[in-house]
């Protein structure tokens, strides 16, 4: 990628793809080309001297991508919890970055009060997010509910669920065994 343009994203972005080669970016690792494709972007940015959101929401961007923040850790980051890699919140309803991640925060801290009041442990996972030994994929979405009703806010209005399953690390000869659930889709 030495000599390319980083204001040429899509040509860099296409060109690590095609370095890959294969369909789930096994060789050169998603995480990679991800954090290669980021560095590019705020490269591009700062050569524009622009902030990263103006520079790829273009001139007339207005306003901050909402964050979505990893609050629970299972699968391959959270031996012995959940199928699902990560559980994350969306803060859609804040009126500003700064406030979406002040709410984010305040249901981070209320989902150890949930688990702790349910005798769950309190550890952390790879990725910061808790780590409990919930019996059900379900659970993990429950918990997080309950977290963001105690933290005074509304699910499926002002906060939004997101998950990063990593379905790759649970799909064996065609079919996703999740051993949490004990179900073979």
């Amino acid at each position: 990628l030495l000599g390319w343009e980083a204001t040429d994203q899509v040509g860099i972005d296409e060109t690590m793809i095609e370095m890959d080669g294969t369909e789930n970016k096994s060789r050169l690792g998603a995480n990679a080309i991800l954090g290669v494709s980021l560095a590019v972007a705020h490269a591009a940015a700062a050569s524009q001297q622009m902030p990263l959101y103006r520079y790829l929401g273009g001139v007339s961007a207005r306003t901050l991508p909402v964050p979505m923040m990893n609050i629970m850790n299972g699968g391959k980051h959270a031996a012995g919890s959940t199928d699902l890699q990560e559980f994350m919140v969306m803060p859609v309803g804040a009126a500003t970055y700064s406030e979406g991640l002040r709410w984010g925060v305040e249901i981070y801290h209320n989902l150890k009060k949930v688990l702790s009041s349910k005798g769950y442990g309190t550890t952390v996972g790879d990725e910061g997010g808790f780590a409990p030994k919930v019996s059900a994929n379900k659970e993990a979405f429950d918990l997080i509910l309950e977290a963001i009703e105690k933290a005074g806010y509304k699910p499926g209005e002002q906060i939004m669920l997101a998950m990063d399953a990593a379905a790759s690390e649970f799909y064996e000869d065609g079919k996703y065994h999740l051993k949490t659930e004990g179900k073979v889709l």
